[in-house]
């Protein structure tokens, strides 16, 4: 790039950011980092792995973006469970970037001085002991932090998580409960056999489950009850979060491959022809200023 287009692309950049300031800022952002291999062979690297390596390092840089604008919710999609098919080389490859890049995260200057909570969000029996131990670490190193709330997806899958959500709700559930634990024999018997009740006393934080009677109930019944939209919601890998606004793909792939998929009902979506790991200020800026102009209704 030349001088003068350098200078021209440094005050454009500024004039962007100063009137997307202006406007409403979105409060969670997701992103599909993708692209880290074609961007290998863009450049001859013949170890796909170097793309991944450049593509965690990105991460700073997109988050310093995000703290400016005070943005305060990043979801980031680092492995997906489809990515345990390719060859055994390159998931050793990119599990090990990612162990060394959270492992380096719990002392990091920048996470510790920017305040950023750090969660890990996906099927964590997918991933090794050592991996896990790691995450613990970052997690309960950063889990008081609230400048900025990072979570990070590996070994994630939209619709692993809609399944593991559905699973949760049901096994946690009062009803349940009760039925396997808390069944009890009344003084009261009918025709010589005991008639047995369920309790379905919730505690506080499940006062807003449907109470099923006493004596007996269908459990199908029960359960399509109890089985709704919140109820789903709140059993998600990163419970209480709110929804992305927008969600932005690198790469110039126009598809969401299972991101959030229960939560992105009414995002918006920016697909950007960068490859992750030459993805600029200058892209995410006018990611922002495209979600800025849209009119967003959320089904009103």
């Amino acid at each position: 790039m030349t001088l003068i287009k350098k200078i021209a692309y440094f005050y454009y950049e500024n004039r962007l950011k100063k009137d997307i300031l202006k406007n409403k800022i979105p409060e969670h952002i997701g992103i599909i980092l993708d692209g880290n291999r074609r961007y290998a062979k863009k450049y001859g690297f013949n170890d796909t792995s170097r793309g991944h390596k450049k593509g965690a390092d990105k991460l700073y840089e997109v988050l310093s973006w995000c703290l400016e604008l005070n943005i305060k919710i990043v979801t980031v999609w680092a492995f997906s469970t489809d990515n345990f098919k390719r060859s055994k080389s390159e998931v050793l490859d990119l599990m090990d970037i990612i162990k060394n890049q959270l492992e380096f995260y719990i002392n990091s200057k920048f996470i510790n001085d920017n305040k950023i909570k750090v969660s890990v969000i996906g099927k964590r029996e997918l991933l090794s002991k050592d991996l896990l131990e790691v995450i613990d670490r970052l997690e309960n190193k950063t889990k008081d932090y609230v400048n900025l709330k990072l979570y990070i997806a590996v070994g994630y899958g939209g619709r692993q998580e809609i399944c593991d959500a559905i699973i949760n709700c049901i096994s946690d559930n009062i009803y349940i409960k009760n039925k396997l634990n808390h069944i009890y024999e009344s003084n009261e018997s009918i025709g010589g056999n005991k008639k047995v009740s369920i309790s379905c006393d919730s505690s506080p934080a499940e006062n807003s489950l449907p109470r099923c009677p006493s004596d007996f109930v269908d459990d199908c019944d029960y359960l399509s009850n109890i089985i709704t939209v919140e109820s789903i919601s709140k059993h998600l890998y990163a419970k209480g979060s709110p929804d992305p606004d927008l969600i932005i793909r690198t790469s110039g792939e126009i598809r969401l491959s299972g991101f959030l998929l229960w939560q992105s009902a009414y995002s918006e979506f920016y697909f950007c022809d960068a490859y992750w790991p030459e993805f600029r200020e200058i892209d995410f800026l006018r990611a922002i200023r495209s979600y800025q102009s849209r009119q967003i209704r959320a089904g009103k």
